[in-house]
C-alpha cells in the first residue's frame, strides 16, 4: 500500500527546542530548534520513504475550541522567548526543501492531521503520524499508526491498548474522564488513567459509564455524578475534528525539488554540511528501486537505450507555423519511439475534443501543438482539421511505435476525431501497475518516485472546484510547459520503468501478454457501449422511490416519531437511546456506529434495523442506477459507455466507473430488475459467458490436493462433494443445509476467514465453526499445506504471485502491527486466487476479441463484470458464437483441473445471466 507520513510540526518544534543546545549563528540568531526539526525530518523521510508527506503546524490565532471554552489552554506557559523568532525561518526552510507544509486558521494541527489520515485510509493509503501527542492515539486504526521518533515508541492498535489499557476507539472517552491539564480541559476529579481504563473495560463507553454513575461508589462516583453535565463539552474539546476542509487530498502531498532559496537559507543559518550536499547534487530523497528486480544493460532493450541520458536543461517548443509543423511530422516518422499526449475539453473519453497535442522522442525535449485555445488574445493557431489530417497517417501506422501514460484515454480522444490509433507499443501506467501494483500510478507520483521530479499538476494549470477553467482557456505558453512536460516525463519514465519489467520473464509476460492486449480489448468494449432501456429505468425510479417512502413511514411508526433516516446522529438516538438497542461498535469520534454491518447484526433481533437496511439499499439503487443511468446515455450512440480502470486493484481485477456496472446487485430482486434494463437491440441477443467456480478450481490447481483435483476431474458439484467428505455421507444424501455450510467453508477459507467469521456467517458457535474448518483441512491436507507455504513465502519475499507471474506485494506482511500483519497473511492466501482469476478473464477477453476480429462478424463484446463476459450477438451469428465461446474461454490456460465456461442467453442481461 502507498504510505502517507504526517508530521506534527508543533510537537517536533517543542521537542527540538528543549532537546538541542542553545545554538546560534555568528550574528547571534537562535537556530537550535530549526536545526533539530530539520534533522528529525530528514531522518524520518530517509527511514520511512513515504509516497506522500506533510508537516502540519498550528496556525496563529484562536480556534473553534477557544470559542466553545474560553479557558481552553489558558494555563499554558507562554512560548519561550528564543523559540518564537525561529518559527518563520523553520517554515521557510521546510517549504524550500520541497516538503508540503500546512497551517490552517480556526483549527488545530491535530484536526488537519486527523482529517488527512481519515481521507488517506478511505483512499487505501496507510498513514504514519509522527508525534509525541497522546491525544492523537484516538486516530489509530489498522491503517493509521503513531510513532514517537524521540522514544521510538510505535502505537498501533495493540500498542495503544498496551500503553493506555483501552482500545483506540475508547481513547476519546478515556481522555475525557482524566482530562487534559496541558490544554486546561477538566476531567472527573480524582479519576486518573487507571480508574478511567478500569471503567472503560467494565462499561465500554463514556455514555455507559454515565448511565451507570449511580452504581459507582466512593469519592470518584460522587465526582463523576457532579461532572456529568460538563463531560459532553470536555469530550468535544478533546475530540480531533476529522472533517476539516483542508483543500488538498492526501495523494497530492508529494515532494517537490528543493527551491532556489534553499542554498541561501542553509548559508544564512550556517548549515555547512547540508549546503555542501545540496551544492554537490546529493538528493535528500533518493529514488527507490525494488532490489528484487534484476537490472540489465539498457543496450539489451533497444527501445529504451537511447533514452537513458544524463539530466540536462529542458527544451520545450511551441509549434505555431506550418514550417515547424511539417518538420515535426517528418521527425515523428523518422523516430523509433514517440511519446504523445492529448490536451482536451473534457475528461469524458467519449466526448472529449482535442485542444492540443504534445510529442517527445528524446529526453528533455518536447513540443506542444496548440490547436483550439480560445481565450481572448490567443495567437493564431494551426488548423485543427488540417493538422489532424496530416498526423492521421502517422497515428494509424502500425509500424510507428507510440508510447503514452494511460493511452486508452488518448485513443478514445483520437477516435472522436476519426483517427484509429495503431502501433501503440507501451503505456507507463501499465508498466508501473505490473511492477508495483500497490503504489500510485499517476504520472505526478511516478515522476516523483522514479525521477525525483515534481511535475506541474493539472490543478496548478487550470485551478480547481468552481473556479477551474477549461484547457482551451489556458495560455499557450503555460500549456506548452505543462503538456510538453507530460510527454517528456512519460518518455523518461518509460526509460526507467520498462527495463525493470521487460528484464523479468514473469513481469514481462504479464505486461506484454495480459495488460497491453487487455488494454486494446477494453478500448473496444468501452467504445461499443451497452444499450439500456431508459423507460424501464424511469419506471423503476418511480416504483423504488414510492417503496422508499413507504419504508420511511414504517420506520417512523416503529420509532414512534419522525426522524431523518439518513442522519447517523438521529438514527443513533432512536436505536440506542430511545429504543435501548445494544451498542455494537463506536465510530472514531466515540458515537455509536450505525453502519451497515451494525444494522445487519441488530436486524437479527429487531425489525427497525432490518427495515432501515432495505431503505438504504433501495435508495442507493435509485441514486446510483435507476435515476442516474438514463442521464449517462451518450447522445450520439444512444448507449452507456463505462470506463474500465485497468490499473486500480492490486490483484489485477478491473474496476468499472462512470457508471460502475460491477456493483449492481445480482442477489436482490431489485438489482436483477435493474439488470433487465441492459438490453439487446432488435434482432440481437445478449450472451453471458462466465467461469464456473473459478477460484475453487484455482485453489485446487495451486494446492494440488488430490481430493479436490479428483472432484473437479469427475465434474462433481464441489460443495456437495466437500460436504460428503466432511459429514461422512454419500454425496447423494448431502442435505441442502450441509451443502450451505460447506460452501461457506469453501469460499470462507479462500478469503482467509477464521472460525470467528465463519461462526458469524453461519450463525453457529465458534467451536462448531472451528470443527468444520478442522474437518475440512483433515480431508484436504493439500489446501492446508498450500496456505502454510504461501504465508511463509510471503514473509520471505514480501509478495506472492499468480499462476501467470503477476506480483502482489504485501507491504504489511512483516510489519509491526499485529492486526495488519494478520490481514496481510489473509491477503497472501486470497490474492493469488483472485489475481489468477483476474488474469484468466483477461486472457479470455483477449481470446474472444481476437476470434471476433478474424472474420467480419458483427458480434460485439460489450461488458466484463468479475468473471463474466457479456456479448451482443446478431441472431444470425448466435449459433456460431455459442458453439465457439466455451472452447475459447476454457483453452486460454491449462490448469491441473478443467476450466468450465457456462453460457446464458437472453434479451436482457438478467435473462442471459
Amino acid at each position: 500500500m502507498p504510505k502517507l507520513v504526517l508530521v506534527d510540526g508543533s510537537s517536533y518544534l517543542y521537542r527540538a527546542f528543549h532537546a538541542m543546545p542553545d545554538l546560534r549563528t555568528k550574528a547571534g540568531e537562535p537556530m537550535g530548534a530549526v536545526r533539530g526539526v530539520l534533522s528529525m525530518l530528514k531522518q524520518l523521510i530517509a527511514k520511512e520513504s513515504p509516497d506522500f508527506f506533510a508537516v502540519i503546524f498550528d496556525a496563529p490565532g484562536k480556534t473553534f475550541r477557544d470559542d466553545l471554552y474560553p479557558e481552553y489552554k489558558a494555563t499554558r506557559s507562554p512560548m519561550p522567548e528564543d523559540m518564537r523568532p525561529q518559527i518563520p525561518h523553520l517554515h521557510a526552510l521546510i517549504a524550500a526543501q520541497g516538503w508540503p507544509l500546512i497551517m490552517m486558521s480556526g483549527v488545530e494541527a491535530d484536526d488537519v492531521i486527523g482529517t488527512l489520515a481519515r481521507q488517506a485510509a478511505a483512499a487505501g493509503i496507510d498513514t504514519l503520524i509522527s508525534t509525541g501527542d497522546k491525544d492523537l492515539a484516538q486516530l489509530v486504526t489498522p491503517q493509521i499508526t503513531l510513532v514517537n521518533t524521540m522514544s521510538n515508541e510505535v502505537l498501533d492498535e495493540a500498542g495503544v491498548a498496551a500503553k493506555f489499557g483501552v482500545r483506540p476507539d475508547q481513547i476519546i472517552d478515556y481522555l475525557t474522564l482524566i482530562g487534559d491539564t496541558v490544554d486546561n480541559v477538566p476531567g472527573v476529579p480524582k479519576v486518573g488513567p487507571k480508574t478511567a481504563a478500569k471503567w472503560l473495560q467494565e462499561y465500554d463507553s463514556l455514555d455507559a459509564i454515565v448511565a451507570n454513575a449511580e452504581k459507582i461508589s466512593g469519592v470518584v462516583g460522587e465526582n463523576l455524578r457532579a461532572t456529568r453535565d460538563w463531560l459532553p463539552q470536555g469530550k468535544t474539546l478533546i475530540t480531533v475534528k476529522c472533517d476539516v476542509d483542508v483543500g488538498r487530498a492526501p495523494d497530492t502531498l508529494v515532494f517537490a525539488p528543493p527551491s532556489a532559496e534553499l542554498a541561501g537559507l542553509y548559508d544564512r543559518f550556517e548549515f555547512k554540511k547540508w549546503l555542501k550536499e545540496l551544492q554537490s547534487g546529493v538528493a535528500s530523497a533518493k529514488k527507490k528501486t525494488p532490489e528484487s528486480v534484476p537490472q540489465v544493460p539498457s543496450a539489451q532493450l533497444p527501445e529504451t537505450a537511447d533514452l537513458l541520458a544524463p539530466k540536462e536543461p529542458r527544451q520545450y517548443e511551441t509549434i505555431l507555423t506550418a514550417e515547424a509543423f511539417a518538420a515535426l511530422v517528418k521527425t515523428l516518422n523518422e523516430a523509433d519511439l514517440v511519446c504523445f499526449d492529448t490536451e482536451t475539453t473534457s475528461l469524458n473519453p467519449m466526448t472529449a475534443q482535442i485542444v492540443g497535442l504534445s510529442f517527445a522522442w528524446k529526453p528533455f525535449h518536447a513540443v506542444y501543438v496548440p490547436l483550439a485555445h480560445a481565450y481572448a488574445g490567443a495567437p493564431a493557431q494551426l488548423s485543427i482539421a488540417e493538422s489532424l489530417a496530416a498526423l492521421k497517417p502517422w497515428f494509424e501506422n502500425p509500424l510507428k511505435k507510440k508510447l503514452a501514460q494511460n493511452g486508452k484515454y488518448d485513443q478514445h480522444v483520437l477516435a472522436n476525431h476519426g483517427i484509429a490509433l495503431a502501433g501503440f507499443a507501451h503505456d507507463t501506467l501499465l508498466q508501473s501497475y505490473v511492477l508495483e501494483s500497490h503504489k500510485p500510478h499517476n504520472m505526478d507520483a511516478l515522476a516523483l518516485r522514479h525521477l525525483s521530479e515534481k511535475t506541474i499538476t493539472f490543478e496548478e494549470v487550470c485551478g480547481k472546484g468552481a473556479s477551474q477553467i477549461g484547457f482551451d482557456q489556458v495560455s499557450i505558453e503555460r500549456a506548452t510547459e505543462y503538456s510538453a512536460e507530460d510527454a517528456d516525463v512519460t518518455l523518461r519514465l518509460h526509460a526507467e520503468i520498462a527495463p525493470k519489467v521487460l528484464s523479468d520473464e514473469k513481469l514481462r509476460f504479464v505486461y506484454e501478454q495480459l495488460e497491453l492486449p487487455s488494454r486494446d480489448v477494453l478500448f473496444t468494449m468501452e467504445r461499443n457501449g451497452v444499450l439500456v432501456d431508459t423507460a424501464l429505468l424511469n419506471s423503476l425510479t418511480t416504483e423504488f422511490s414510492l417503496r422508499a417512502r413507504e419504508l420511511e413511514a414504517k420506520a417512523h411508526e416503529l420509532a414512534g416519531q419522525p426522524f431523518n433516516l439518513g442522519s447517523p446522529k438521529q438514527l443513533g438516538e432512536i436505536l440506542f437511546t430511545k429504543l435501548g438497542m445494544p451498542v455494537k461498535r463506536k465510530t472514531a469520534t466515540g458515537q455509536p456506529s450505525t453502519d451497515e454491518e451494525v444494522l445487519q447484526e441488530l436486524a437479527a433481533d429487531y425489525p427497525l434495523p432490518k427495515l432501515l437496511l432495505e431503505h438504504r439499499s433501495i435508495t442507493k439503487l435509485v441514486g446510483t442506477y435507476t435515476d442516474k443511468l438514463p442521464r449517462m446515455v451518450n447522445a450520439t450512440t444512444g448507449r452507456i459507455h463505462t470506463n474500465y480502470a485497468q490499473a486500480t486493484a492490486v490483484t489485477g481485477r478491473l474496476a468499472s466507473n462512470d457508471p460502475n456496472l460491477q456493483n449492481i446487485p445480482v442477489r436482490s430482486a431489485e438489482g436483477r430488475r435493474i439488470r433487465e434494463a441492459f438490453i439487446a437491440p432488435p434482432g440481437h441477443t445478449l450472451v453471458s459467458a462466465d467461469y464456473s467456480q473459478i477460484e475453487l478450481r484455482i485453489i485446487a490447481h495451486l494446492s494440488e490436493d488430490a481430493s479436490l483435483l479428483k472432484a473437479f476431474a469427475e465434474g462433481l458439484d464441489i460443495h456437495k462433494a466437500t460436504a460428503a467428505d466432511i459429514f461422512s455421507v454419500p454425496i447423494a444424501e448431502v442435505t441442502p443445509e450441509q451443502r450451505r455450510y460447506t460452501k461457506a467453508v469453501n469460499f470462507g477459507l479462500i478469503y482467509g476467514m477464521g472460525a470467528f467469521g465463519l461462526a458469524s456467517q453461519l450463525g453457529i458457535e465458534r467451536a462448531a465453526a472451528q470443527s468444520f474448518i478442522d474437518k475440512y483441512f483433515a480431508r484436504y491436507p493439500g489446501v492446508h499445506d498450500y496456505m502454510a507455504r504461501t504465508r511463509a513465502t510471503a514473509h520471505e519475499l514480501g509478495y506472492v504471485e499468480t499462476v501467470f507471474g503477476r506480483r502482489l506485494t504485501l507491504t504489511d506482511i512483516n510489519g509491526a502491527s499485529g492486526p495488519r500483519r494478520a490481514g496481510a497473511e489473509r491477503a497472501a492466501i486470497n490474492a493469488p486466487m483472485q489475481g489468477t482469476a483476474a488474469d484468466l478473464i483477461k486472457l479470455a477477453m483477449i481470446a474472444v476479441q481476437t476470434w471476433l476480429e478474424k472474420s467480419p462478424r458483427s458480434t460485439k463484446l460489450i461488458m466484463q463484470v468479475h468473471d463474466e463476459l457479456i456479448l451482443e450477438v446478431p441472431d444470425a451469428e448466435l449459433d456460431e458464437v455459442n458453439a465457439a465461446l466455451p472452447g475459447l474461454m476454457q483453452n486460454v490456460a491449462q490448469l491441473r483441473v478443467p476450466l468450465v465456461a457456462e453460457i446464458g442467453l437472453g434479451k436482457n442481461w438478467d435473462e442471459a445471466h
